[in-house]
């Protein structure tokens, strides 16, 4: 009898990418699924380089904007694939105070605070090893990072985790938990910049979305949310239906003009029982037949179309990153929480665990969820203990 060929191997491998300020040196992970999928992560930022994804007939793209060297991830960007925080998105004028005490973050976009300050998680070198449960079905890489009480303004020591996991069927996952020694803000998200066509071919502008929500938050010129969450329905804010992106972005509309495109955040139905992740979005390019479908356990999804790109950032197939030329979905908590009681919180106290999963799906692929290989506990809910507090 003919002997069968051995199954793909998933693997996770390491590569020299730099060496940062301060001489700490940077690595690239490579994690690959053995059949077609394969994710690239640096410990400078917890950065998602790159993520290569076959379409239906097996041709193979970058689908995550990446850029070439550490110096051009050292130099001013807008934080392509890095995991932010210690607050993701805008803490309005970056004040805000916790039990009695006001705090400081350092505004950084038009008076406010945004991604955790200048000198945020996106530009720390993290701890990388592989993840316990790395091996033959699952390549896992874990990242860690101590951010100290103060640090950019923000109280209490923090301990970070993030864990990127890439399953044989092509699931790619992010999970992230922390630790506080007193009560602080947290909130954490994967900055990618997505384009299934493949990084720098044209613009996102075809690409069909859809979002499971069916309210977001409007806001003001400079980025901040104006109060409660505004139905979708009628506006050009209304993807409950699959449509392009292009299809309304240039409307009449003020919140539209002044950010020039989509950059908001869309509320997500309550958590599946048991905190499991749940549908926040699908997007398809029709080009190529790539889908993507993002499963989260967070409470929001900011959708931001690439509106300050320009093709002055080059990708590293030399490829330039026009207007649009990518989308981020952001999952995340609502921003300008610490300031707002009405939305989900986000204080993290002594004692609690910040847990939060999302998940990249690749339906055309047949990718399934990574969720039932997790064993550590890291798609529960927002909260270890299950509280909003």
């Amino acid at each position: 009898m003919p002997s069968q060929s051995p199954a793909p191997a998933v693997s996770l491998r390491r590569s020299p990418f730099g060496t940062a300020p301060g001489g700490a040196a940077v690595a690239c992970w490579t994690l690959d699924s053995g059949t077609g999928v394969r994710a690239e992560v640096l410990d400078h930022g917890a950065t998602l380089r790159g993520l290569h994804v076959p379409d239906p007939a097996g041709r193979t793209e970058d689908v995550v904007l990446g850029l070439p060297a550490l110096a051009d991830y050292l130099a001013d960007q807008p934080y392509l694939g890095a995991v932010v925080g210690r607050y993701a998105n805008r803490i309005a004028y970056g004040r805000f105070t916790l039990d009695g005490q006001a705090h400081l973050i350092p505004p950084n976009d038009r008076g406010h605070a945004l991604h955790g300050g200048p000198d945020g998680f996106h530009r720390r070198v993290w701890q990388a090893a592989p993840a316990a449960d790395n091996g033959p079905d699952t390549a896992a890489l874990r990242l860690t990072l101590h951010s100290p009480d103060g640090d950019m303004g923000f109280p209490g020591a923090l301990d970070v985790e993030v864990v990127y996991r890439l399953t044989a069927a092509g699931t790619l996952s992010v999970d992230y938990r922390a630790r506080a020694d007193r009560a602080t803000h947290v909130n954490l998200t994967n900055h990618a910049y997505f384009n299934l066509a493949g990084a720098g071919r044209g613009d996102i502008l075809g690409h069909t979305l859809r979002l499971d929500s069916d309210g977001y938050l409007p806001v003001t010129a400079e980025a901040v949310p104006l109060g409660p969450v505004a139905p979708t329905a009628g506006t050009a804010f209304d993807f409950g239906r699959a449509r392009t992106i292009g299809e309304r972005i240039g409307d009449r509309d003020r919140q539209l003009a002044d950010a020039g495109g989509y950059d908001h955040c869309w509320t997500l139905a309550a958590p599946e029982p048991g905190g499991a992740p749940r549908r926040a979005a699908r997007l398809d390019d029709p080009g190529s037949g790539r889908r993507m479908e993002v499963w989260t356990t967070e409470p929001g999804i900011q959708v931001y179309t690439g509106n300050a790109l320009d093709g002055s950032l080059t990708g590293p197939a030399g490829r330039p990153y026009p207007r649009h030329g990518a989308v981020c979905l952001e999952t995340q908590h609502f921003p300008d929480s610490p300031n707002r009681p009405q939305y989900p919180a986000t204080v993290l106290r002594p004692g609690e665990v910040y847990v939060s999963r999302t998940e990249f799906r690749f339906p055309h692929l047949g990718a399934p969820s990574t969720a039932a290989a997790v064993a550590d506990g890291s798609s529960e809910a927002s909260r270890a203990d299950g509280s909003d507090a």
